[in-house]
């Protein structure tokens, strides 16, 4: 699938290809289309229990595709409030749209310091050599 688009300036990124959206007091996360992308075709989704405490650095479900099956890592440590499970019947979504219907959870309690270590949309795009 090509990387078509360009990416969305409101959201944050990581190293790690996901993005966080800030959505006062929570944080909406998913993959990024570079992610999506490299994956190949999406076949199923491990999304996070609500309940779930995210810790930066561990894993928090996985992701599998026609290529390949990889840990998903949380950008900001938090609580899961909401998971997106329509995407156990529609993996897809993650190939179709990353940034909207392809989002997997929803977290609070997030420390707003955390977003310091993140990317802006220019800085990621710098480091996926699409400089703006």
């Amino acid at each position: 699938m090509a990387v078509t688009g360009s990416l969305p300036p409101d959201l944050r990124y990581t190293r790690d290809h996901m993005w966080v959206r800030i959505e006062e007091p929570l944080a909406r996360i998913g993959i990024t289309s570079i992610a999506q992308a490299a994956l190949g075709e999406v076949v199923y989704i491990d999304v996070p229990r609500l309940g779930l405490s995210l810790k930066l650095g561990e894993a928090f479900g996985w992701i599998e595709s026609d290529k390949t099956v990889t840990d998903l890592f949380p950008p900001l440590a938090g609580i899961v409030v909401l998971t997106n499970t329509a995407l156990a019947q529609t993996p897809g979504e993650i190939n179709r749209d990353p940034y909207g219907a392809g989002w997997i959870c929803v977290i609070e309690g997030v420390d707003r310091r955390e977003l310091a270590t993140l990317l802006d949309a220019t800085g990621y795009a710098a480091l996926i050599g699409r400089g703006r």
